[in-house]
């Protein structure tokens, strides 16, 4: 108790050095919104509308093939009414972590962004054909599990991102981290995701996503699902762009395909036809 509790405050002074980006304004007053009795579908209409840049990114996630929409949404107002607040939201909270490091853009976040959208289609295409978790919930998951890479790419000094599902002779990503820099990236990316009001399940499972061979004992179902998920997106998504099996799949495989109870075929079958990739 008392090493994980230094653990804790090592992990939180560490965290002090790096420049989080703070929760964007238009964000909290979102959730403020979502969380009122009776929300004003006007008034958040207005709010990102007035981000022209926000808007516009928002209505070309809306009228992606994710959606599979049959009539094209032309305004937020419009988007609101068809898919709801709460999904506007969960997409527009995706799309601000992107702008969040956009002043800090190099070659390696282009790529981490490419591969994480694709991910996060995966992970939201694997919880409806699942029925394990909620589909945007899953999809903003994926987005936020690996968010403390692009603060340590963008604060800490000499690091080097590990590619998806890499290990270092047997080692987690996470512990050669800790090694190297006192940190990592599960444990910044938690503090980001408290710091942005995410729900609970999301923030933990942000925590220990490389910890599903010990997870502990209190941790949430949906936490433990959003985990499973993502492991399993990531692997489709790496054979999909002809990468050999990751190692974190080797190891973590059968946690998933317990976790969702399926099978490794299934998850192909789901993923066949999908022309996101």
């Amino acid at each position: 108790m008392a090493q994980m509790a230094a653990k804790r405050r090592n992990a939180e002074e560490a965290v002090k050095k790096i420049r989080l980006p703070s929760c964007p304004m238009i964000l909290t007053r979102l959730l403020r919104e979502m969380r009122a009795d009776e929300p004003d579908f006007v008034q958040v209409a207005k709010l990102i509308s007035s981000d022209v840049s926000l808007a516009g990114s928002m209505l070309q996630t809306v009228n992606s093939p994710f959606y599979g929409l049959r009539v094209k949404i032309g305004s937020v107002q419009h988007a609101l009414n068809v898919i709801g607040l709460r999904n506007v939201t969960q997409i527009v909270t995706g799309l601000l972590l992107r702008d969040a490091f956009q002043s800090r853009a190099t070659k390696k976040m282009q790529a981490y962004w490419k591969s994480t959208f694709r991910i996060a289609l995966v992970n939201a295409c694997l919880a409806r054909a699942l029925v394990v978790s909620d589909r945007d919930e899953a999809y903003t998951f994926a987005l936020f599990r690996d968010c403390g890479v692009l603060a340590m790419m963008s604060d800490v000094p000499q690091y080097e991102p590990l590619l998806p599902g890499a290990e270092i002779c047997g080692r987690r990503a996470i512990d050669i981290e800790d090694e190297r820099h006192g940190i990592n990236h599960a444990a910044i990316g938690y503090y980001l995701t408290k710091s942005w009001f995410l729900p609970e399940q999301l923030c933990e499972a942000v925590l220990r996503h490389h910890e599903y061979l010990a997870l502990p004992a209190g941790l949430s179902r949906a936490s433990v699902e959003h985990v499973a998920l993502a492991i399993a997106a990531e692997w489709l998504f790496l054979r999909k762009i002809g990468r050999a099996e990751s190692p974190e799949w080797a190891e973590a495989g059968a946690f998933a395909l317990e976790t969702l109870g399926t099978t490794e075929a299934a998850l192909l079958q789901i993923v066949q036809g999908l022309e996101m990739l």
